[in-house]
C-alpha cells in the first residue's frame, strides 16, 4: 500500500508539473531532480513559511546568505576533511556500492551474492580547483552544509548588528553531498537544499533553549498542516551523535517508502535534526583562522565561547513530506478525486480562472480580464484547454485553493462561481468583490 502510495506521488509530480527527472531527454541523471512550475511554487512556499516564522517573527535572528564556495581551511577547521566520510563496500561482480553500515553480511553482496571488498574510507564532498590550472593549492570543495558560512560571519554580525545572547542567525541554501546510496525519490540527493540556524546561547541555557527550539520547529510542521500521527521526535543515542554534539533531536516522519524492516505502514525518516552543537565550530574556526570568536559579555566583563543550537531541516525532503500528507482520494459518485489539501499558505497556485465556454469570445475575454487583475494580489492561473469537470479536477491535483468560474450568466449578472477546493461547495459573487471575498478566505 505504502509503495503504492509512493508510486502515485512520482506519477502525479511528472504529470502535473511538480517535479520532473534531470536532463530526462538524456535519460537522466541519477538522483538529481528538476523543479517545475508548480513545484518550485511549492518548494518557495515552504522557504518563505520557515523565513516568515524563524526570522520575521522574532527579533533575535538574522538572515544570512554565505557563498557556496569557501576557503579550504575552514572544511579542515570544521573536521569535514578528515572525519566526513561513509565506509563503502563494492560488489566485485555486479559493480554496485553499498555504505558498510547498510549491510547485514559484510562479505556478500545484497543484490546479486557475489563477493564485496573490504570497506574503505569514501569522502562525501565533492571537490573542485579554483582557478584555470588543476594542483593542489587550488583545491576548493562544494559545501556539503551551509553551517560554517554562518559560524565565520560570527564576529561580523557581531561588528555590524551588535546583539546580545541569545542571538542566531538563519540561510537557505544549497549543499552538496557524494552519498554513496542517495534515493526515495527527492529524499536523499547529492544536490540539496537546507533550511538552516545557528543559535548561540550561554552554556548554562543551552539545555533549557535546546528544548525550546525542538518544541517551536515540532510544533512548526504542525501549523502548516502535517498530520501530527505522521510525525514523531526521535533523540539521538550517544554513540550515534555527531563528534562535535552534545545532544541531537531528529523531527521524523512517516514516509511511504518500502525499506528492509520497515512496517507496512511506512518508514520514519528524519525532516530535520535540533543538535547541541557546544562552543566546538566557534573554538575550532579561532584556533584555525588565528581570529578570537569569543563573545563578550558586558556586564560580567568576560570573554567565551557560545554554545550553539542547530535546527537543521531539509528543503526538498520537507517538500515531499508536505505533498505526500497533502495527497487524498475521495469517491466523488463513479469517480475517484485527487486532491492535494495544502495548507493555505503552502498551495502553489491560490485562484485558478476558468470559462465555462471556451467558443464564447466575450466569456473568454472577461476571464482573461479576472485573471490578469487577480495576478496582483494572488497567484493565480488561467485554464481553458478542456470542460469545466476537466478542468476542476485538474486543479484540484495540484492543490488550487479556488476556481473562478465565468459562465454565460456573468455576462448578464457581473457575478461567477467560486469553487472551494476541499468542500467542493460553490458561491455566487460578485466580480466588483471577488478580490475582497478571496482575501477574506485567505487571510
Amino acid at each position: 500500500m505504502t509503495e503504492n502510495l509512493m508510486d502515485k506521488i512520482v506519477s502525479l509530480s511528472k504529470r502535473r508539473g511538480f517535479i520532473f527527472q534531470s536532463s530526462d531527454i538524456y535519460g537522466g541523471l541519477a538522483n538529481t531532480w528538476d523543479y517545475g512550475p508548480y513545484g518550485v511554487e511549492l518548494k518557495n512556499n515552504v522557504k518563505r513559511a520557515w523565513w516568515k516564522a524563524c526570522v520575521y517573527e522574532r527579533n533575535d535572528i538574522y538572515g544570512m546568505d554565505a557563498a557556496i564556495l569557501m576557503h579550504p581551511k575552514v572544511w579542515e577547521a570544521s573536521g569535514h576533511v578528515e572525519n566526513f566520510f561513509d565506509l563503502k563496500s563494492d560488489c566485485k561482480q555486479c559493480r554496485k556500492r553499498f555504505k558498510a553500515e547498510d549491510l547485514k553480511d559484510k562479505n556478500k553482496c545484497p543484490e546479486c551474492a557475489g563477493e564485496l571488498t573490504e570497506a574503505r574510507p569514501f569522502n562525501l564532498m565533492f571537490k573542485t580547483h579554483q582557478g584555470p590550472v588543476e594542483e593542489a593549492s587550488n583545491i576548493v570543495y562544494l559545501r556539503p552544509e551551509t553551517a560554517q558560512g554562518m559560524f565565520v560571519n560570527f564576529s561580523n554580525i557581531l561588528d555590524s548588528r551588535h546583539p546580545k545572547l541569545p542571538f542566531g542567525m538563519a540561510q537557505i541554501g544549497k549543499a552538496f553531498r557524494n552519498e554513496i546510496t542517495p534515493g526515495n525519490f527527492t529524499f536523499r540527493t547529492r544536490e540539496f537544499e537546507q533550511m538552516e540556524i545557528e543559535y548561540f546561547v550561554r552554556p548554562e541555557e543551552a539545555e533549557e533553549q535546546l528544548k525550546q527550539w525542538i518544541d517551536f520547529r515540532f510544533n512548526w510542521y504542525l501549523s502548516l498542516g502535517l498530520k501530527k500521527d505522521n510525525l514523531r521526535l526521535r533523540p539521538h543515542d550517544k554513540n550515534e551523535l555527531a563528534h562535535y554534539a552534545k545532544a541531537c533531536v531528529d523531527v521524523e516522519y512517516r514516509f511511504p517508502f518500502v525499506t528492509r524492516g520497515a512496517s507496512s505502514e511506512g518508514t520514519w525518516s528524519e525532516l530535520e535534526g535540533i543538535a547541541n552543537r557546544a562552543d566546538f565550530d566557534l573554538r575550532q574556526h579561532s584556533q584555525f583562522s588565528g581570529k578570537d570568536l569569543q563573545y563578550f559579555d558586558d556586564q560580567a566583563k568576560q570573554k567565551f565561547y557560545p554554545y550553539i543550537i542547530e535546527p537543521s531541516g531539509g528543503v526538498d525532503r520537507t517538500v515531499l513530506a508536505f505533498l505526500v500528507d497533502a495527497y487524498h482520494e475521495e469517491k466523488v459518485r463513479e469517480d475517484t478525486r485527487v486532491v492535494l489539501k495544502f495548507n493555505k499558505d503552502l498551495a502553489p497556485v491560490k485562484v485558478a480562472v476558468l470559462p465555462l465556454l471556451r467558443n464564447r469570445p466575450e466569456i473568454v475575454d472577461l476571464a482573461k480580464k479576472i485573471s490578469t487583475d487577480l495576478k496582483k494580489s494572488f497567484v493565480t492561473v488561467y485554464d481553458d484547454t478542456g470542460a469545466i469537470g476537466k478542468l476542476y479536477r485538474r486543479q484540484d491535483e495540484v492543490g488550487t485553493l479556488f476556481c473562478v468560474t465565468v459562465d454565460v450568466q456573468s455576462l448578464e449578472d457581473k457575478q461567477v462561481t467560486v469553487r472551494d477546493r476541499d468542500t467542493m461547495l460553490q458561491d455566487r459573487v460578485n466580480i466588483e468583490s471577488l478580490k475582497e471575498y478571496l482575501q477574506d478566505k485567505f487571510y
